[in-house]
C-alpha cells in the first residue's frame, strides 16, 4: 500500500479525555474515532490489527474443532427469560421494542441463541460435542465506559460455546481451550497469566481468565512465582494457617466507652491494641435481606468469596438508611453479637481470643470477646482480600506477588445451566432424555489489541509485535521528487510485496521528520530508510522500531535480508 492512499489520519495531541497509553496512541496514531461514549469507529489501520488477531484466533479454534458461525446481534426477550437472565442482566443488557411492540435486546453474550439452536437441531449423544464460535460485535451498557476500545460499550468479541454429554467430556474440551488460548496470546506477542476467577453474570461452576500484565490494568491479579498458582483478587484463596496469635490473657468480655472512635485504627490506638485484635463487623445484603461478614481488623472482606460462600445471587453493601431502617443500629459500633441476622466469619477469626467488636451502641465497643462463648456463626469460610507478601496458599515457599492486568480472555464450565433452564437434552444410549453439558470460551479482540498497546510502547508511539502490526515494514523515501530515490523505492516495495511482506510506501512529499515520526508512532515493526547518501554508497538504513538500532545494508542486498530481519522481531 502507498501511505497516501490510505486514510491515516495521526494527531500530534492526544485526546483530552484518554487515560491510558493504548487509547491515546491509537488514536493519535489514526486507528480508531470516538462516534459516541464507548463507540468507537475502527480506521483501515486499526482494523488490519483486529484483522490479525482474529486470524490467530481463528486458527486456533479450528486447531480444536471449532465451527465457525455468525448469530444475530438483536436477540428476542423470550430466549432471556428462559434462561432466568432477562431480570438479572441489569442496566447493562440494552433492551428495546419492535414496532409489533416485542422486546428484544443488543446482545451482550450468545449463550442463549447457541442453545436454541443446539436444542432445536442436536438429539444424540453421537452428535456430540459440538463446538461452535462466532467473531461478532457485542454491546453491553456500561455504566462508565472509558479506556477507548479497552472497555467500550459496543466491541467485537470472539465466543465459543461447546457442548456435551457429561462432565469428563467437558473438562477435556476446557484443558484444549485452555491450551489454544495460551496459543493465541503467545502469539500476539503478550505477557499474560491465567487466572483462577469468579463466573459473574454468566454463570457456572468453574472458570479462568486470562490476564495480560499492565500497570493500567483495572483488575489485579495474585501470583506465586514458586508454585504458578494464580486468581483474580476476587478469588484469590487465603492460606488458612496464617491467622495472627492472640498474646492477650483470657478475660472476661467487658463493654468499653470508646467515644467517637469508629475507625479500627481509631479503635487500636484508644484501646493500645494491634487492629490484629479487632474484629470488623461489615453489613451487607443480598437478595434475601440483611448479612454480616467478619474479618479482622488489618484485613478487608471480599464480597465476592462471601457471595460464594452464602451462596446467594447477588451481595452489596448495604445503605446506612437500610440498616437503619431493619437493625436501628449505630453505623461504626455494629458488632456481631446480639446481630439478628445470618452471620459469617473469616476462617482466621477462629485463631483470635479476647478480641474487640462493636457493641450496637454508640461510643462503646466489647473487649475480650470470644467465638465460641460470644458468637453464633452461620458459617466460616475463607472471606478476606489477600495482600501482597502473604503465604501462598499452594506451596510451602512462594508468597503472594500482585500486579494489575487486563482481561483478555474468560473460559467457564456452564454446566447445566442453560441446558437444564431450556431443555437443551440428548438421549444416551440407553434412549434416555438428558441435559447437556456446556463449556463457554470469550475473547476480547479489541481489547487484545489495546492491551498489546499497553505492554508496547514508548515516548514516540506504538512497538508493535509483528503479528499484529498493520505492516511489518515501511519503506521511507528521504526525498520521494528523486527520481532515483523514487524507482528504488518502488523497486523495493514490489520486490517486497512479491515475497509476502507485508509493506507500505511512504510516498508523500512531507519533510523526513515527520515522516519519521509517523512510523514510530504508528509503530511498524521495520523501517528502511532512502536516502541519497547512503544510496549513492549502494546502502540503505534499516531501523528496528523497538530497540531504535539503525544499521546501513547493502543494496539490493537488502531485498533477501529482510525475511531474516523479521523473523527476530
Amino acid at each position: 500500500m502507498y501511505y497516501s492512499k490510505l486514510l491515516i489520519p495521526t494527531l500530534k495531541e492526544s485526546p483530552a479525555d484518554a487515560e491510558i497509553a493504548s487509547h491515546k496512541l491509537m488514536v493519535r496514531a489514526g486507528m480508531i474515532r470516538q462516534l459516541a461514549a464507548g463507540i468507537y469507529s475502527i480506521l483501515p489501520l486499526g482494523l488490519r490489527v483486529l484483522k490479525k488477531v482474529e486470524a490467530i484466533i481463528r486458527e486456533e479454534m479450528d486447531q480444536v474443532g471449532g465451527q465457525e458461525v455468525f448469530l444475530p446481534s438483536i436477540q428476542p426477550a423470550e430466549l432471556w427469560q428462559e434462561s432466568k437472565r432477562w431480570d438479572f442482566y441489569g442496566k447493562e443488557l440494552l433492551r428495546f421494542k419492535d414496532r409489533h411492540n416485542r422486546e428484544f435486546c443488543y446482545g451482550p453474550t450468545h449463550e442463549e441463541v447457541i442453545t436454541d439452536i443446539i436444542r432445536k437441531d442436536v438429539k444424540s449423544y453421537r452428535q456430540l460435542p459440538v463446538i461452535l464460535y462466532q467473531i461478532q460485535t457485542k454491546f453491553r451498557d456500561e455504566v462508565r465506559p472509558r479506556f477507548g476500545i479497552m472497555r467500550g460499550r459496543e466491541f467485537m468479541m470472539k465466543d465459543a460455546y461447546s457442548f456435551h454429554t457429561n462432565e469428563a467430556d467437558t473438562q477435556k474440551t476446557y484443558a484444549q481451550m485452555t491450551q489454544a488460548y495460551a496459543n493465541v496470546f503467545t502469539r500476539c506477542g503478550l505477557e499474560f497469566k491465567q487466572v483462577q476467577a469468579d463466573s459473574g453474570t454468566i454463570g457456572g461452576s468453574f472458570s479462568h481468565e486470562f490476564a495480560v500484565l499492565a500497570d493500567s490494568g483495572e483488575d489485579e491479579i495474585a501470583f506465586c512465582e514458586s508454585c504458578g498458582y494464580a486468581s483474580n483478587m476476587e478469588l484469590a484463596e487465603s492460606r488458612p494457617g496464617s491467622a495472627f496469635t492472640s498474646t492477650c490473657s483470657a478475660e472476661d468480655r467487658k463493654e468499653i466507652h470508646t467515644p467517637g472512635k469508629k475507625s479500627v485504627e481509631e479503635v487500636a490506638e484508644f484501646l493500645k491494641l494491634p487492629s490484629e485484635q479487632i474484629v470488623k463487623t461489615i453489613l451487607l445484603e443480598n437478595e434475601n435481606g440483611l448479612v454480616a461478614g467478619l474479618v479482622r481488623g488489618d484485613h478487608e472482606i471480599n464480597p465476592i468469596k462471601m457471595k460464594n460462600l452464602i451462596g446467594c445471587e447477588w451481595l452489596l453493601p448495604a445503605a446506612e438508611k437500610t440498616i437503619d431502617q431493619q437493625l436501628g443500629l449505630p453505623c461504626g459500633y455494629i458488632g456481631p453479637i446480639g446481630l439478628d441476622i445470618p452471620v459469617y466469619a473469616d476462617q482466621e477469626i477462629t485463631a483470635l481470643q479476647n478480641f474487640v467488636t462493636g457493641a450496637n451502641k454508640v461510643d462503646t465497643h466489647f473487649t475480650g470477646v470470644q467465638v465460641e462463648r460470644d458468637l453464633k456463626i452461620s458459617k466460616f469460610g475463607d472471606l478476606r482480600r489477600i495482600l501482597a507478601g502473604d503465604h501462598c496458599p499452594r506451596c510451602d515457599e512462594g508468597k503472594y506477588q500482585v500486579k494489575r492486568g487486563i482481561e483478555v480472555g474468560h473460559i467457564f464450565i456452564l454446566g447445566t445451566k442453560y441446558s437444564e433452564a431450556m431443555k437443551a437434552v440428548y438421549l444416551d444410549n440407553n434412549g434416555k432424555e438428558k441435559p447437556m453439558v456446556m463449556g463457554c470460551y470469550g475473547i476480547g479482540v479489541g481489547r487484545t489489541a489495546a492491551a498489546s498497546v499497553e505492554q508496547n510502547h514508548d515516548e514516540k508511539g506504538i512497538v508493535w509485535p509483528r503479528n499484529l502490526a498493520p505492516f511489518e515494514v515501511i519503506i521511507i523515501p528521504v526525498n520521494f521528487k528523486n527520481d532515483d530515490l523514487k524507482n528504488t523505492c518502488e523497486s523495493l516495495y514490489n520486490q517486497l510485496k512479491d515475497m509476502g511482506v507485508e509493506v507500505i510506501l511512504d510516498d508523500r512529499l512531507d519533510r523526513l521528520g515527520g515522516k519519521l515520526k509517523d512510523a514510530d508512532l504508528i509503530g511498524i515493526p521495520l523501517q528502511i530508510i532512502v536516502g541519497p547518501k547512503n544510496f549513492e554508497e549502494g546502502k540503505v538504513e534499516i531501523k528496528i522500531r523497538k530497540t531504535q538500532e539503525s544499521q546501513l545494508h547493502p543494496y539490493p542486498q537488502i531485498v533477501n535480508d529482510i525475511p531474516n530481519i523479521l523473523k527476530d522481531l
